[in-house]
């Protein structure tokens, strides 16, 4: 592997083992102290993820030229393997060459072995000739000339054979002179399949790297994420665990306050109508599905008592400044009758602009809750107390009252906010408030002008035997 790629990769995992252990140092601290929101311990992740970025690019460069050295390799693997087969037909047509060659030199041998065999012959007849003087001189001058021809004939042969031999020695020479160059072909060709073995162990190495990049780039990024989201919820927490000052919950009543004029109508003595209203003001609150306005029946119309009264028409309109609903109907909680919610549509409640308060997940959080009385314009601090007897309700323990607006003498229809602005509930009398984790209606009253034949007075007087049925302390 080249020492540039290895000292990169190791410069990146020493970054990536210091930002995990920068993470796991900044998320402990997060859990000793839960004081402040996380995201100023991650305010180090963009150039973590530019450094990964630049590694996984440097990485790349370092692949492609990996990928380019090996098809420039696998391409002068072919040329020597073209040379090779050019040396292999050369040295095919040398040997053949070399083979008729040595087919001449024999062939050129037994010619010159046949002369000198018959040179001797001739010199021998031509010493028996002259020994004996049986040839005459033209016979002995054909002989000298036959032998002088044959003498030429003879010279010219081992020319031939001369040339012949050196033909041999070259071609010899230039086989081994192909042999060598194609040992060298061969050396080369094996040391060029090892380096792009080599290389393609180094392209395999280079991916595998590669991939354990990206997924520690992937973990990275997920941590980073996780750790966000982590903050996120640890800021919510804090946020939602924050104690708000009395004041500034009795200042967001004031500010998210919806006013709602009650209108009743019913019959009096000898025919003719009685009108009742009724103003009072409430807050927009939510339990999760549905959102609804919250009141004590006493503010409204209506009355629970045996006998109840028949009413013929009961409306209700609900404004804030320039923006007016009538609501459709008014129901009754089975928790406690005497706590009356009126449902708002979602597309009406975003049109006044108002804080929806959400009922309290933990409403005994704080021991502490303030109470604001929603008509009377007070507010004050006050202690509750968990009475077993009465699991839906809690207990306001007056020995630790403090008012700290106008005359502060907690009442029925008061609304109990907790310290974090949550909507604990609403004071059913002075001394108990309901506390709103659920609302199941249990009778409901479809407001209108056509309300005599939903026989009210009957519900009311129903109603008020399950209050008189209830534990004199919440009566």
């Amino acid at each position: 592997m080249n020492r540039s790629i290895l000292i990169v990769i190791c410069d990146f995992l020493l970054v990536t083992l210091v930002a995990f252990s920068n993470f796991d140092a900044e998320e402990s601290k997060h859990v000793e102290s839960s004081v402040a929101p996380a995201p100023r311990n991650i305010g180090g992740t963009p150039d973590m993820v530019g450094t990964l970025k630049i590694a996984l690019e440097d990485e790349k460069e370092s692949r492609e030229k990996l990928t380019s050295n090996l098809r420039a390799q696998e391409q002068a693997v072919a040329e020597r393997e073209q040379r090779i087969k050019e040396f292999q037909e050369n040295l095919r047509r040398t040997e053949e060459q070399a083979k008729q060659l040595d087919q001449q030199r024999t062939a050129l041998s037994q010619q010159v072995t046949a002369s000198q065999a018959s040179l001797k012959d001739v010199q021998s007849k031509l010493s028996d000739a002259s020994t004996q003087n049986l040839l005459s001189q033209e016979k002995l001058a054909a002989l000298q000339e036959d032998l002088k021809r044959r003498e030429q004939e003879t010279q010219v042969l081992q020319q031939k054979l001369s040339e012949t031999e050196k033909a041999a020695q070259a071609a010899v020479a230039e086989k081994q002179q192909v042999a060598a160059q194609l040992q060298v072909s061969e050396a080369e060709k094996r040391l060029t399949r090892e380096q792009v073995a080599e290389l393609r162990g180094a392209v395999a190495t280079e991916k595998q790297e590669k991939a354990r990049l990206q997924e520690t780039a992937t973990a990275l990024a997920t941590n980073v994420g996780v750790l966000a989201q982590k903050s996120s919820e640890l800021t919510q927490e804090i946020r939602d665990n924050r104690a708000l000052a009395p004041n500034t919950i009795f200042q967001q009543f004031l500010s998210n306050r919806i006013t709602a004029r009650f209108d009743a109508v019913r019959s009096g003595i000898f025919g003719r109508d009685v009108n009742k209203e009724k103003v009072s003001q409430c807050v927009l609150f939510t339990d999760g599905m549905q959102t609804y306005t919250l009141y004590h029946v006493d503010e409204t119309p209506l009355q629970i008592w045996n006998p109840g009264t028949d009413w013929t028409r009961l409306t209700a309109v609900l404004q804030r400044g320039n923006v007016a609903f009538s609501g459709v109907r008014l129901s009754f909680l089975a928790q406690d009758p005497r706590v009356v919610v009126i449902p708002i549509g979602s597309a009406q409640a975003k049109q006044y602009g108002v804080k929806i308060y959400k009922a309290a997940a933990d409403p005994f959080k704080f021991q502490e809750a303030v109470i604001v009385g929603a008509n009377e314009g007070y507010y004050g601090e006050c202690k509750f107390q968990i009475d077993q007897s009465t699991p839906n309700y809690v207990k306001v323990d007056r020995n630790v009252l403090k008012g700290l607006f106008g005359k502060f003498n907690p009442s029925r229809g008061d609304l109990v906010f907790t310290r974090t602005g949550e909507l604990l509930g609403i004071m059913v009398n002075g001394d108990y408030c309901a506390v709103l984790n659920k609302v199941v209606p249990t009778r409901t009253i479809n407001l209108g002008s056509e309300v005599a034949s939903q026989q009210t007075g009957q519900m009311l007087s129903q109603l008020y035997d399950r209050i008189f049925q209830m534990p004199l302390k919440l009566q």
